[in-house]
């Protein structure tokens, strides 16, 4: 029982399914204040990482110049699109709605 040579080769490439344990991955709402106070709003599967590019210049044009940025809030929002709607939904606020909404957070968590 001989095989065709480069069978099994071919057979590796073949992606293999998705189990089902594997899990979708976490994504977070963050906000950022710059030096001047300016508010900016995010989604990441990694708050560490995606500050970290912030703050590298390698982030948003909108924070490239603007630091130093201070991290003031991230929470985890579960998947990619209730990430995005809960993004868009924080964006649409005012400055002032904005930060009410932080201090309403920070303060519930201190608590």
């Amino acid at each position: 029982m001989s095989t065709e040579p480069g069978t099994e080769a071919r057979h590796a490439e073949i992606p293999k399914a998705e189990t089902p344990q594997a899990k979708a991955p976490r994504w977070y709402l963050y906000v950022i204040e710059t030096a001047a106070g300016a508010l900016y709003t995010g989604i990441t599967t990694d708050v560490d990482r995606r500050l970290a590019e912030h703050r590298a210049g390698r982030g948003a044009k909108a924070l490239r110049g603007k630091g130093p940025l201070t991290l003031r809030h991230h929470e985890p929002v579960g998947d990619h699109g209730t990430a995005l709607r809960r993004e868009a939904e924080i964006k649409r606020l005012t400055a002032a709605r904005k930060r009410a909404w932080l201090r309403q957070r920070t303060e519930g968590a201190s608590v």
